[in-house]
């Protein structure tokens, strides 16, 4: 009984509830960021970027809490460095894993360092792993906010050419798209995504955001409008059931997050393959229908011994 309390407790939910408006509002939208962005991170095969850059956002944000200054700011630039680091030097997905393995250990081993000689709260130091609930006041909302509108307008100037280059690279080159730069464009918004994710799931989390929904989605559907649309749904339907779960709760709300963000993929992908399989018995029923009706002889007809 002490463990469900821990894990589920609502008591005086409504006065907590107007507490963590702005993490609510924030979750929202980071949602939308992370459902819109997502399907990009699935195609371009790039779930291993998106961790080797929260490790730098950590460091970032760990950097700037020990000196006191504003921790979006420092998530948001360990983001970017990691981001140009990626595009730049990892235009190979050989050399791009090799970047960001070095990367990983470098911005999480910096992170630490910074959290051991911070001498402040402990719950600021663990809420940037894990996420926190209550860490998000209103200067915070806009700053989080104003990024979160960048990253959508970016997506929004480049999504034609970037789904094509996504895609199929090879040929949306020879037709003349600039892969390269649009590479280089989305690391930068998808290093931008990352640092406002980690500030409400923490930097070891924030694959539950921009990279689980889009993957639910397309375990379902693979139409260009729905896959973006269902990876919207299902990212703020994690993040803000999470919050509201972890508000009833003692504990972080990255469990919240992640086990949503699972359980939707994992209804995804039940459904993906049902759906799979009633597609191939239609397949099988249909060649079975078209053979069995074009009229042709049997064996003994055609003058084969039996």
């Amino acid at each position: 009984m002490d463990l469900w309390s821990t894990v589920f407790s609502f008591q005086d939910y409504g006065e907590l509830l107007v507490l963590v408006r702005n993490s609510i509002i924030a979750g929202a939208v980071l949602g939308v960021v992370g459902g819109l962005i997502g399907p990009f991170v699935v195609a371009r095969n790039m779930p291993f970027a998106v961790h080797g850059i929260s490790e730098l956002s950590f460091a970032g944000a760990s950097a700037s809490l020990l000196l006191g200054v504003n921790v979006v700011s420092g998530s948001v630039v360990g983001s970017l460095v990691a981001a140009l680091l990626i595009g730049l030097l990892g235009s190979r997905a050989r050399d791009r894993n090799s970047i960001i393995a070095v990367l990983m250990p470098f911005g999480l081993g910096l992170g630490i360092l910074c959290l051991a000689l911070y001498k402040g709260r402990a719950a600021n130091k663990f809420g940037l792993l894990t996420g926190q609930i209550v860490s998000v006041d209103t200067p915070q909302l806009g700053m989080l906010v104003a990024i979160a509108v960048v990253v959508v307008l970016i997506l929004a100037v480049i999504w034609r050419p970037l789904m094509f280059a996504s895609v199929d690279p090879d040929v949306a080159a020879a037709a003349g798209v600039p892969v390269r730069t649009l590479g280089l464009v989305f690391m930068l918004a998808l290093g931008l995504a990352t640092a406002v994710s980690v500030q409400i799931v923490g930097a070891l989390l924030v694959l539950s955001l921009l990279v689980t929904p889009a993957a639910a989605a397309l375990r379902v559907t693979v139409n260009p409008v729905l896959v973006p649309l269902l990876s919207v749904v299902f990212a703020v339907t994690s993040v803000v059931g999470g919050i509201l779960l972890a508000l009833g709760g003692g504990l972080p709300i990255s469990p919240y997050v992640t086990t949503i963000s699972f359980l939707i993929w994992v209804v995804c992908r039940v459904l993906g393959a049902r759906k799979e399989r009633r597609g191939r018995d239609r397949v099988t029923a249909r060649e079975q229908h078209v053979d069995g009706g074009a009229g042709l002889p049997t064996a003994p007809q055609r003058g084969v011994a039996t």
